[in-house]
């Protein structure tokens, strides 16, 4: 409808600012959660441990507001990582305005078989922000 045009018009006004700030603030905790001892593996192209990080770099303005990590302790303490969130919202969803937490297993991709899952990356450990 011409009134959702205009409102996703007015929002691509500020996109480049906020997806600057988005960048800025998952490489922050990319670098955090890379540090943390119950944090087995962090998955963001915007640090220099990711294996297509200088590919990233070379094509890319800023890495993005989306990573993944593996926690330590598989599914049982990646639970207890959402349970305890407190300014994360839990879904799906990877295109809320809020900041979001999701175990992929069991979400996203939960439709996939172990098999599948296991070979796009998908452990039971991992969390997406």
């Amino acid at each position: 409808s011409p009134f959702n045009a205009w409102v996703f018009l007015k929002g691509l006004e500020t996109l480049n600012v906020r997806m600057k700030a988005h960048s800025e603030n998952a490489l922050i905790l990319a670098q955090w959660l890379e540090g943390h001892e119950k944090v087995e593996k962090v998955y963001y192209p915007g640090l220099e441990s990711h294996p297509q990080h200088r590919l990233a770099k070379e094509q890319q303005n800023g890495f993005g507001g989306l990573l993944s990590f593996d926690v330590v302790g598989g599914r049982e303490a990646a639970w207890h990582v959402i349970d305890s969130v407190k300014l994360f919202s839990i879904t799906a969803n990877l295109g809320d305005t809020k900041s979001t937490i999701t175990h992929s297993a069991t979400t996203t991709h939960s439709r996939l078989s172990d098999e599948q899952r296991e070979q796009a990356g998908i452990k039971q450990e991992m969390l997406r922000l």
